[in-house]
């Protein structure tokens, strides 16, 4: 059974960082793409960035792009998202995504 469970939200002042995990169970995550989306308040869900199988190929959305970094540990199962110089149009609830399942997310608040 495929799961997915999201770690390392939490409340951060603009201009911190943060480090999402996402570790991934029930599928073999070393040959599957993944990304991470999220959901801010009163709105859709968001692309935020994705990553091929190998982690040799990432892409990010324009609102992330120099800030946020996708990474993977295939021996681990698990997915990262490290987040830098955050903003408060960042405060959103994040989830790592395959295909089209997604975990429980783990919210992420940005604010002073």
């Amino acid at each position: 059974q495929l799961q997915l469970v999201e770690s390392g939200g939490g409340l951060v002042q603009p201009g911190g960082s943060l480090k999402l995990s996402c570790a991934a169970s029930g599928f073999t995550f070393s040959t599957a793409a993944m990304n991470w989306v999220r959901q801010a308040p009163g709105k859709g869900l968001e692309w935020v960035s994705s990553i091929n199988s190998g982690g040799g190929s990432t892409n990010y959305a324009d609102s992330v792009k120099g800030r946020f970094t996708i990474s993977r540990d295939n021996a681990k199962n698990t997915l990262y998202l490290q987040m830098n110089y955050l903003k408060p149009e960042d405060t959103a609830v994040y989830y790592c995504r395959r295909g089209t399942t997604r975990g429980r997310g783990t919210q992420v608040t940005v604010s002073s």
